[in-house]
């Protein structure tokens, strides 16, 4: 059983790791997943202290994700249009086939510059509220990739208890 848990640990941390980037997946919480499963293995040796750390830690994460945007746009002095626009811009870019996947960049940009715009801003400072979404974007994501990559490497490493476990059942 443990080898099944490890396989769906493994395809839980991937599909965290490509929603640290792809805002419709839930990185974290699925990373997390992945943890859950690698814990209930009886050959592997993740202790119960750190599947409560990576909680929080998924929790902190995933929390600063939703609140990142929001108010690093307002920190620019940007409008509630411009926050809206940069999510429409987003839903829009997923589904852009024009240039996806840029559009999940471009997209939320683009949102909160036409969105400050109809806020009745300058360009200028549209364009300013827009580059802090695009840095919120990147600030983010890259905080869940750190974590979905750590998550890998401990699935990583209760795969080789599991095969080693295994090994030795076998062979020895």
């Amino acid at each position: 059983m443990d080898i099944l848990y490890v396989i769906l640990a493994l395809i839980c941390a991937f599909i965290g790791i490509i929603g640290s980037v792809v805002p419709v997946l839930p990185g974290p919480p699925i990373g997390y997943v992945s943890l859950v499963l690698v814990y209930i293995c009886d050959y592997t040796s993740f202790p119960t202290w750190a599947l409560i750390v990576m909680g929080v830690l998924m929790v902190v994460v995933t929390v600063f994700d939703f609140i990142a945007p929001s108010w690093m746009t307002k920190a620019e002095g940007g409008s509630k249009s411009a926050s809206r626009g940069a999510m429409i811009g987003l839903v829009a870019g997923l589904f852009d086939p024009f240039i996806s996947p840029w559009g999940i960049i471009v997209g939320p940009f683009v949102g909160a510059f036409l969105g400050e715009l109809i806020a009745k801003s300058s360009k200028g400072k549209a364009f300013k509220v827009a580059l802090m979404s695009f840095y919120a974007f990147l600030l983010t994501s890259g905080i869940k990739l750190i974590y979905g990559i750590v998550v890998l490497v401990i699935v990583i490493f209760a795969l080789i208890d599991v095969v080693c476990a295994y090994w030795n059942i076998l062979f020895d």
